[in-house]
């Protein structure tokens, strides 16, 4: 079992940055790849970005690239996503999830197996 805990979402202008933390509790923490995915309302819940157990490999959504970067911390057993010139379509409500069985990371969301409860980005234009 695998406890996620998101934090860092609020209210931010067009333009502006947040950075996500995702703190992981329970398991060996080196053995889950992980990803982003958020979910708008309304809308099905969408992968954002991913990484793998040693954190060597990376992936991005296309509406993402270049503006966000996931990065993960084994020491800590923590997962960020720094987020740049961020946009309305960008807000959501944001989760990490933990995925035991990929090494690398998938933007599948079936396939993952812990997630967190979700933390709330909101873009003003």
């Amino acid at each position: 079992q695998v406890q996620l805990v998101e934090s860092g979402g609020g209210l931010v202008q067009a333009g502006g940055s947040l950075r996500l933390s995702c703190a992981a509790s329970g398991r060996t923490f080196s053995n889950y790849a992980m990803g982003w995915f958020r979910q708008a309302p309304g809308k099905e819940r969408e992968f954002v970005a991913g990484i793998s157990r040693s954190g060597a490999t990376t992936g991005y959504a296309d509406s993402v690239k270049n503006r966000f970067t996931i990065s993960r911390d084994n020491a800590k057993n923590t997962v960020s996503l720094q987020m740049n010139s961020l946009k309305p379509e960008d807000t959501a409500v944001y989760y990490c999830a933990a995925d035991r069985r990929t090494f690398y990371y998938t933007a599948e969301s079936d396939l993952y197996d812990y997630w967190g409860q979700g933390t709330q980005v909101t873009v003003s234009s």
